[in-house]
């Protein structure tokens, strides 16, 4: 059975840091492209960013470029969102997912999905 395991989520203060992990079992890890989405109280959950299968294409939505980064060990099973310059609009729940495909850009729905991290900046 496939799982999703976020951590590091926590409260910060506008400008500060936090760096998200999420550890998978129960698939092959390195066959899939996994990445985060968020979602706030009243919203829509929303893509944040996502790594390929052999973590050479990265994606981030136009709202996180430049502050987030997203990286993978597979031999870990494990990936990160690194997050810095953080803004009150970052809060949210977010969650770990898995595309059963390589690439993060095929448009097909999340296959698996974690539990969720909450995070929330101070203003």
């Amino acid at each position: 059975e496939a799982q999703l395991v976020e951590s590091g989520g926590g409260l910060v203060q506008t400008g500060g840091s936090l760096t998200l992990s999420c550890v998978a079992s129960g698939f092959r890890f390195d066959d899939y492209a996994i990445g985060w989405f968020r979602q706030a109280p009243g919203k829509e959950r929303e893509a944040v960013s996502g790594i390929s299968a052999n973590g050479l294409n990265t994606h981030y939505a136009d709202s996180v470029k430049g502050r987030f980064t997203i990286s993978r060990i597979n031999d870990e099973n494990r990936i990160f969102l690194q997050m810095n310059s953080l803004k009150p609009e970052d809060s949210g729940v977010y969650y770990c997912a898995v595309r059963y495909s390589r690439s993060w850009q095929i448009p097909r729905p999340v296959d698996e999905w974690g539990q969720g991290t909450q995070v929330t900046v101070s203003s």
